[in-house]
């Protein structure tokens, strides 16, 4: 069933969210195993299989890499079984390799989903980003300081600044701003990979989230700013190209200017958007994947931007009859 003005109907929902269950729970079998490489193959080959099972007619924009760089979910790739609405996919089947492969938090299965050319095709490389929740909407800028930044969140939540955290991916790159946040004397949250989570984050009250800023990948930026469209948040983004192969592939990707910052309406066009994330390891907002002898039970938040609804789901799945998606063997 879809509104009046909706192209994808309210039963798509769990569709998409069974599609991160399956990819969560095949990858969640690798947890702490030290292998990224087969935890991300499971994820990537459970959210396929699912993909076919939905009567949708997708087009991956976002998602594992080019055809030459990747088997399956590689942009351009067809998925659904395509007698649907026409839909781009934006995939990440696990956002966190190395922390599922080292049994660290925040590691997540995540898609989103609107009609055809409403996300951004963005090219894989980094962008600067900044993301705060529905409170701080309108009141933050990649073109303010650091200082500036915190104090506008701080003012629309009623902290102080000290209370006040903010997620940085640990990188060298980061340093500076780490020391003007250390000036600030707020909480700092360092984060080794995965900063897509902690941007959802933002906009979920009491997820002890405030504010994400630093640079991260340009595609894993459209799937945060879909998720705050969805909350009424605030999401901006500025390509960071690092040589001129980035500037190459942004330009074939039709980004004329790299150093435009990318606002929510940039990055996800419209009001019919979907996301959903499965948590595989344990995070701010969501719970990772629990193996019971022959049951596993999941922990997912999915979205729909044009009802404004935002639901949290907790499942228990029989592993026996989902073998041919959930299998694992050393």
């Amino acid at each position: 069933m879809r509104s009046k003005d909706s192209l994808i109907g309210r039963e798509l929902t769990l569709e998409f969210v069974r599609i991160t269950e399956y990819a969560a729970m095949a990858s969640a079998r690798w947890w702490g195993r030290g292998d990224k490489i087969n935890a991300d193959d499971a994820a990537v080959k459970a959210m396929r299989a699912m993909f076919e099972t939905v009567s949708i007619d997708g087009t991956v924009v976002i998602g594992e890499g080019e055809m030459d760089e990747a088997p399956m979910l590689y942009i351009g790739e067809k998925v659904g079984n395509g007698d649907g609405v026409r839909l781009d996919i934006a995939v990440d089947p696990l956002e966190g390799t190395n922390l599922v492969a080292k049994g660290l938090t925040g590691a997540i299965a995540v898609l989103a989903a609107a009609p055809h050319g409403c996300l951004l095709h963005a090219p894989d490389m980094y962008m600067e980003k900044i993301a705060a929740g529905p409170a701080a909407a309108g009141k933050i800028s990649l073109q303010a300081s650091v200082k500036e930044n915190v104090s506008a969140v701080a003012k629309s939540l009623n902290k102080g600044i000290e209370d006040v955290t903010v997620v940085v991916l640990d990188r060298p790159r980061h340093q500076k701003i780490i020391d003007e946040l250390r000036v600030l004397g707020t909480r700092i949250k360092l984060i080794s990979d995965g900063d897509v989570a902690p941007a959802v984050a933002t906009g979920i009250p009491d997820s002890g989230v405030d504010l994400v800023l630093g640079i991260g990948g340009a595609p894993e930026g459209v799937l945060a700013a879909a998720a705050l469209s969805c909350m009424g948040g605030e999401f901006q983004g500025r390509l960071w190209p690092e040589d001129e192969r980035d500037l190459k592939r942004a330009a074939e990707l039709g980004v004329k200017d790299v150093s435009k910052i990318l606002t929510m309406d940039d990055l996800v066009k419209g009001d019919d958007v979907i996301f959903a994330a499965t948590g595989i390891t344990d995070g701010e907002i969501l719970q990772g994947v629990r193996f019971y002898g022959n049951i596993a039970t999941t922990h997912t938040v999915v979205m729909r931007k044009s009802s404004g609804t935002i639901r949290f789901i907790d499942a228990r799945h029989r592993i026996d009859r989902k073998k041919q998606y959930v299998s694992f063997s050393i």
